[in-house]
């Protein structure tokens, strides 16, 4: 049996990791002016060239703002943050941040209502036939991982097929941000993973250029999972209300 060596978290990941929590925790706040590079190269134990990598990273991401011959300061990641972040919004501390995830679940219906009407305008007789295929697969398995796996991939299927690059990318990190859950997730989403005939409708809507149906159809398999997470997130909230 061969086994693939363990990457390890270069020095400059794991600056960018722990001061990227602090500023989504709020540690950091908006304006606050992080120390220069000689200092938290002190504080964390690596290079300069690390931290400064660090850094850039951060600045890409919308955290902090980089300023020549000033010091670096930390932005308000809600102005001028993108998508990526979700998936260190969504869980902080251990705990899952219930509004964020709130939050997705409104994203997620909205954006995959739109890009199953968009696909429905697109579709083609290959891709038609993608999604069939998808649906099949999603159909061939009774495990509740499994089926989130392969509802995931129609959905990619789907977006292709709406051949639009920015939802393409709001997809990528909506996707990236729920992997990391579906094993915790797995009973409630077997609400919205377990109806392969929505699933199909949908696919069939899209391959015939019904827009609307597809839409509908769409809104309707969606709807299925957040009300199922969003019952489980009112009967935590309410538990944790009485324990206090």
């Amino acid at each position: 049996m061969m086994f693939e060596p363990i990457a390890r978290k270069s020095a400059s990941t794991e600056v960018f990791d722990q001061i990227t929590a602090r500023v989504l925790g709020g540690d950091l706040a908006a304006g606050e002016a992080l120390p220069s590079e000689r200092r938290l190269a002190e504080a964390f134990g690596v290079s300069r060239p690390a931290v400064r990598e660090a850094i850039q990273k951060l600045a890409q991401a919308g955290l902090v703002e980089v300023r020549q011959g000033d010091a670096t300061s930390v932005r308000d990641f809600r102005q001028h943050g993108g998508p990526e972040l979700l998936s260190q919004l969504l869980v902080r501390g251990g705990e899952p941040d219930f509004a964020v995830v709130r939050s997705v679940l409104e994203a997620r219906r909205m954006i995959g209502v739109q890009v199953a009407r968009l696909a429905a305008t697109r579709a083609t007789d290959e891709s038609g036939a993608v999604l069939r295929a998808a649906v099949d697969h999603l159909a061939s398995d009774s495990d509740p991982v499994a089926q989130q796996v392969a509802a995931l991939a129609f959905w990619e299927r789907v977006v292709d097929t709406a051949d639009s690059i920015a939802f393409r990318l709001i997809f990528n990190s909506l996707r990236n941000a729920y992997e990391p859950t579906m094993t915790a997730m797995a009973a409630v989403m077997v609400a919205e993973v377990g109806r392969t005939d929505l699933y199909r409708g949908l696919a069939e809507a899209i391959s015939a250029h019904d827009d609307e149906l597809a839409a509908q159809t769409a809104s309707t398999l969606l709807d299925l999972g957040t009300a199922a997470v969003t019952a489980v997130i009112d009967a935590l909230q309410h538990d944790s209300e009485k324990d206090t």
